[in-house]
């Protein structure tokens, strides 16, 4: 057995095996223990809408939420205006007080509620801080504003102030929330999609780019640097093309939710898969197989900063800044709002095809400058032939 181990760590590709999986672990600890660090204390970047369509009240209320709550409060005149920047995901939740909220919250029998709008189309994680954000603002309503503000309106009535602040408490206690959600992810298998794809998709171009570098080398003696280059590119092309109908297909057949139609699904995925293509392969041909370490760290990055597991907002400037250079974050866009509901994906595939042609351009440049392998010279049995 011993001779056998002896013979494995001879060969180069057991000491590349073991860096590998060494270097998988240092740089997936490195890049994700620094890019969630702090996450939690970053709830303040989430941006909520107020809404407030109530002369009496609600202006009152509108103005407490937006100054007291802990994330990026802003008030909005419309909700139209502000349904529209929800389904962009500029916002995570619209507080909307309707018209007859003091009406309904003084009168007897009745119950007012503030509704809370949420896109689901989001990391789960939105939803999450979200709905615990609706209770807290929900609270809020009851103990400050409708308190307050019922008081008045009993103690105006020439009510003893000790008899109004009890019928105001009591009162205050019908004040509900109304959650309602807007792009509505069926369960947790589609909701993980997003990310699922990405991972699957970045991988699988990274293995196949390994495997067509060392078929390079392999046929180097045979055809030049520009003709195994425009070979790769057209199997790229051929691979997304098929690897991306299979996908999508497998999608549909499994019951995935598609919101804007499978064609439109598959040119998505054909964009991105052939980017990410692109992308791995620009570091073989600059570094040869050492680039996979390259791939290695960019597909850790990607997943941290795309926004398929945690919501960019609450990452930091760095990894924000990052996550824009990288492909992944307008697959996981452009995946989320085909899959679930949201606006069109064209701005995510221009972004795409920019990525992938400074990714061609790139790898265009490494090919030229490599120097030309050297032509076979002849054996000296056949040298002395002649």
């Amino acid at each position: 057995m011993g001779a056998a181990i002896k013979a494995f760590m001879k060969r180069p590709t057991t000491i590349v095996g073991i860096v590998t999986a060494l270097m998988f672990q240092i740089i997936f600890s490195v890049i994700w223990m620094t890019g969630y660090n702090g996450v939690t204390d970053r709830v303040d970047q989430l941006r909520i809408a107020v809404v407030n369509e109530d002369a009496q009240f609600g202006q009152q209320i509108a103005a407490n939420l937006v100054k007291e709550l802990p994330f990026d409060m802003v008030q909005l005149d419309n909700l139209d205006e502000a349904k529209e920047q929800l389904d962009a995901r500029d916002l995570q939740m619209i507080v909307y007080v309707p018209a007859d909220f003091s009406q309904k919250a003084s009168a007897q029998g009745e119950q007012a509620s503030v509704q809370y709008l949420l896109n689901e189309s989001n990391p789960a994680l939105i939803k999450s801080i979200m709905s615990g954000a609706a209770a807290q603002i929900t609270s809020e309503v009851n103990t400050q504003a409708v308190t307050a503000g019922l008081q008045n309106v009993l103690g105006s009535l020439n009510m003893p102030q000790e008899q109004a602040t009890t019928a105001a408490a009591s009162l205050s206690q019908r004040v509900v929330s109304d959650i309602q959600s807007t792009n509505v992810v069926q369960g947790m298998n589609n909701q993980m999609v997003p990310m699922m794809m990405v991972l699957a998709s970045y991988v699988g171009a990274m293995i196949m780019g390994m495997n067509l570098e060392q078929s390079s080398m392999a046929v180097s003696g045979q055809l030049s640097r520009w003709k195994r280059f425009g070979a790769r590119s057209i199997i790229n092309i051929a691979a997304a093309f098929f690897v991306s109908l299979v996908g999508a297909s497998l999608l549909v057949a499994l019951g995935g939710q598609i919101e804007q139609g499978f064609l439109l699904l598959w040119l998505f995925e054909f964009v991105f898969l052939l980017t990410f293509m692109f992308v791995s392969q620009m570091f073989l041909y600059l570094f040869g197989m050492a680039g996979m370490l390259f791939n290695i760290m960019l597909l850790s990055a990607q997943l941290v900063s795309s926004g398929a597991i945690v919501p960019r907002e609450l990452l930091s400037d760095f990894y924000t800044g990052l996550g824009s250079a990288l492909p992944a974050t307008y697959a996981v866009d452009g995946n989320m709002n085909l899959l679930f509901g949201g606006p069109a994906v064209g701005s995510d595939i221009i972004s795409l095809l920019i990525i992938a042609v400074i990714a061609v351009a790139v790898s265009v440049f490494a090919v030229a400058v490599k120097r030309r392998q050297p032509a076979p010279q002849p054996t000296a049995a056949i040298a002395s032939h002649k």
